[in-house]
C-alpha cells in the first residue's frame, strides 16, 4: 500500500502575536496540492504576517505548521518565496542574474559554487519572465513591473513545490499582471501549490481557485464561487467594504 502524499500545507490552530497583541488567532487551514489560492482582507488583517510566519520570518505563539508532513521547517527548501516589493533593498548591488541564482541554492548549497547549469537553468527562467536582455542590469535601475519579474523568475529558479507571494501584482503595469496570472496558472497546472496575497477584490474571483478570506481569523476558505459572497466579505471588512462596493457599482454603471 503507498503512502498517500503529505498535502503541501497544514496550519491548525495558529496565534502569532507581536509584542503580545494578537495579531492572527486559531488560523485552521490545509492546502491541497494544485492549489491556486488568493489570501484576501483588509489592511492591518495579517496576510503578510501568516505568510512570514509559514516561512519561519515570525515565531508564532501557538498551534503548528506542517509544510509537506513536516513540522520542523525541514521542507522550507520546497517553497518558493516572493516578498512584498517595499521589503527589498533596491539599492542593493546585484544584478537580475544573481537575484534568480539565489533562488539556486536551494540545490546547490550555500557554498557550492554555481555552475554552468544553474546559469542556463537562471536563464531560461529570464526569458520565460521577458527578462533576458536586462540580465546584467543593477535591480535598482529597473522598474517596478521588471523588479517583480526578476522576483518571479527567482522563484521559478527555486523549483519549488510550494510558492508564497505577497503582494505580487502591488506596483506593476497591466503587461506584468496578465504575465503573472499566466505564471500562476501555469504553476498550478504542473501540480504547484500557490498562496498569494491579493488586495484587488475586482480581480480575486477571476485569478484564483481558492480564497482564504482573512481578518486575524479566517474568516472562511473555500472555492472561490463559495466563499466570495457579499455575506462573508461583509464579515471580513466590516464596514469598509461599502466603500468597494459604491466603488464597484459605480464601475459597473459606467459601462
Amino acid at each position: 500500500m503507498t503512502n498517500p502524499i503529505p498535502i503541501p500545507l497544514e496550519i491548525h490552530d495558529l496565534t502569532v502575536a507581536y509584542e503580545h497583541k494578537p495579531v492572527l488567532y486559531g488560523i485552521d487551514l490545509k492546502v491541497e496540492q494544485g492549489s491556486l489560492v488568493g489570501i484576501i482582507g483588509p489592511n492591518g488583517a495579517g496576510k503578510s504576517t501568516l505568510i512570514k510566519t509559514v516561512m519561519g520570518m515570525i515565531k508564532q505563539e501557538d498551534g503548528y505548521i506542517k509544510i509537506f508532513g513536516n513540522k520542523n521547517h525541514k521542507a522550507i527548501t520546497r517553497i518558493g518565496y516572493v516578498p512584498q516589493r517595499e521589503s527589498v533593498d533596491w539599492d542593493f548591488p546585484v544584478t537580475a542574474m544573481d537575484v534568480v541564482l539565489m533562488g539556486r541554492f536551494g540545490h546547490t548549497g550555500w557554498f557550492r559554487r554555481i555552475n554552468k547549469r544553474d546559469r542556463t537553468f537562471a536563464s531560461a527562467c529570464l526569458e520565460q519572465m521577458n527578462l533576458l536582455p536586462y540580465a546584467d542590469r543593477q535591480i535598482g535601475n529597473l522598474s517596478g513591473g521588471q523588479q517583480q519579474r526578476v522576483f518571479l523568475a527567482r522563484a521559478l529558479a527555486q523549483q519549488s513545490d510550494l510558492y508564497l507571494m505577497d503582494e505580487p501584482f502591488e506596483g506593476v503595469d497591466a503587461v506584468t499582471e496578465k504575465t503573472i496570472v499566466a505564471l500562476l496558472k501555469q504553476l498550478r497546472d504542473q501540480g504547484k501549490t500557490l498562496m498569494v496575497v491579493h488586495h484587488d477584490l475586482s480581480t480575486a474571483k477571476e485569478y484564483f481557485d481558492q480564497l482564504a478570506l482573512l481578518n486575524m481569523r479566517l474568516v472562511a476558505y473555500g472555492n472561490t464561487n463559495e466563499v466570495f459572497t457579499n455575506e462573508l466579505l461583509q464579515r471580513t471588512y466590516g464596514g469598509k467594504l461599502t466603500v468597494l462596493s459604491e466603488v464597484g457599482s459605480r464601475k459597473v454603471n459606467s459601462h
